[in-house]
């Protein structure tokens, strides 16, 4: 660890700058403006691979974004560690309440501040220079493969169609994954667990045209209030989800289970007063943490209807859309609680409307065995960087791949990030701290050297 921390040290400057380039390109997946951004965001990589020695090094087209896939040959005879992450980034809105220009990075009170630089630039350009450390001081103790996809942020379609067909490409003994968080603190954390996640639209449609409020309100049906009581149906008074069947599926954690995952400190004072809120709402048998985490949640991400611009303009809006996602826990399927939300959502159509329900990308919930020696290398490389062993958690977000790497690949992924909380993700002014970034290099350095280590011992 004194050659590989010594080697950050010395190479911190041009890790950084590395990657407030990388922050700087607007590889927005969502946004088909941004279309010729995200390419140029996977050139970038792929030049990135080469420079640092990766012997196969390509751009993958595919229907969508394109995929990035790198590998560092060793030896046959070593394991290997396939590392992903995704280079695509959230839409920037809204802009006004950035302090910076999203894609222009900058430094403050030690932090990164640019779209991107928790989730999941910093996080996945930070397992290249873990690569990058080692050729530089012991040489990589392993074959390790990269695969960096565009569209996480928009279901990873491409990746979902690639893997299936190419298993011996992206054949591996472990997968590592870093996109997810530490706990407050910087105390170490290894995710067993994420939610899955299902994306719905609704729109709800009344008169042939927008009306004028004073001619006909009062005698029209609303669109923009019909869709209000709608979804206002959704959960009851306590905060539970209204859905009939929706906790069907639903095993609840034994008390041992829970214990375990209590172990992760939480204040929820702290945890209202940095997001700015007077109290938590939710299922009352359950801790705000676990409302997070083993409980499924069904939540409105936007609405739109009428208009929205300065001034007033006295219009009855014949639409109204919104959009949702539903949050899903182990033995719960993406597509029948999309369909459970749909036909709850049909059926609650006041009279004088009609509503279209879409169901958009999905992905499904999965659980992380801690048995295995990628978990037990993990925990040993995050003790020997942070000084303390870390504490298993399950991940309240989604990342759609990781059940496929386990079903597809057949091997087990590994979720250790470097994220936090407070970094902000898919919000103005997301950031991620440099101790964070540098500090991420080293523990994926030793978990590489630790892994090869167990695997030798048998």
């Amino acid at each position: 660890m004194e050659r590989i921390r010594a080697c950050v040290a010395e190479h911190e400057e041009r890790f950084l700058a590395e990657l407030m380039d990388f922050l700087r390109i607007p590889s927005v997946s969502a946004v088909p403006a941004h279309a010729r951004d995200v390419r140029h965001a996977a050139l970038w990589l792929v030049d990135r691979f080469r420079e640092t020695g990766a012997q196969d090094c390509r751009l993958i087209d595919t229907a969508g974004h394109p995929l990035v896939f790198a590998e560092y040959r060793v030896s046959p005879d070593l394991p290997t560690i396939l590392c992903y992450g995704h280079y695509d980034v959230q839409p920037p809105d809204p802009l006004g309440l950035w302090h910076c220009g999203p894609f222009e990075p900058v430094r403050r009170e030690g932090r990164i501040v640019a779209r991107g630089a928790s989730d999941d630039k910093g996080q996945a350009y930070l397992q290249m220079k873990a690569v990058d450390v080692l050729r530089r001081t012991h040489g990589l103790p392993c074959n390790v493969k990269f695969i960096v996809e565009g569209e996480e942020e928009v279901g990873s379609t491409a990746l979902s169609t690639f893997l299936p067909a190419n298993r011996e490409l992206l054949k591996a003994d472990v997968v590592l994954v870093s996109d997810t968080a530490m706990l407050p603190g910087n105390v170490p954390a290894i995710t067993v667990g994420l939610r899955g996640i299902v994306a719905l639209e609704v729109e709800v449609e009344g008169p042939s045209r927008d009306l004028h409020s004073g001619i006909y309100g009062g005698a029209v049906a609303n669109p923009a209030t019909m869709l209000c009581r709608m979804l206002s149906s959704l959960h009851t008074n306590d905060g539970a989800i209204a859905v009939p069947g929706y906790y069907d599926e639903v095993v609840p954690l034994s008390q041992e289970e829970r214990a375990m995952l209590a172990q992760a400190p939480f204040d929820a004072e702290r945890f209202m007063r940095e997001i700015g809120v007077a109290a938590c709402i939710g299922e009352s048998a359950f801790t705000p943490l676990e409302r997070t985490t083993i409980r499924p949640s069904l939540d409105i991400n936007g609405m739109i209807s009428g208009y929205t611009g300065p001034g007033s303009k006295t219009v009855l809006p014949s639409k109204a859309s919104a959009k949702l996602t539903a949050r899903l826990v182990p033995n719960q399927d993406a597509s029948v609680a999309a369909e459970r939300i749909a036909r709850f959502l049909r059926e609650h159509v006041p009279s004088g409307g009609r509503a279209t329900v879409s169901v958009g990308h999905g992905a499904e919930p999965v659980v992380v065995s801690m048995d295995h020696p990628g978990y037990r290398a993990a925990s040993q490389a995050m003790a020997e960087v942070w000084g303390r062993s870390p504490v298993p958690i399950r991940g309240g977000g989604s990342i759609p791949v990781v059940a496929l790497f386990h079903s597809v690949l057949r091997v087990p992924p590994l979720l250790m990030g470097f994220g936090q909380d407070a970094d902000a993700i898919h919000s103005p002014n997301e950031s991620f701290g440099v101790e964070n970034y540098l500090k991420g290099i080293e523990t994926v350095a030793s978990f590489m050297r630790h892994y090869v280590q167990l695997i030798s011992q048998g």
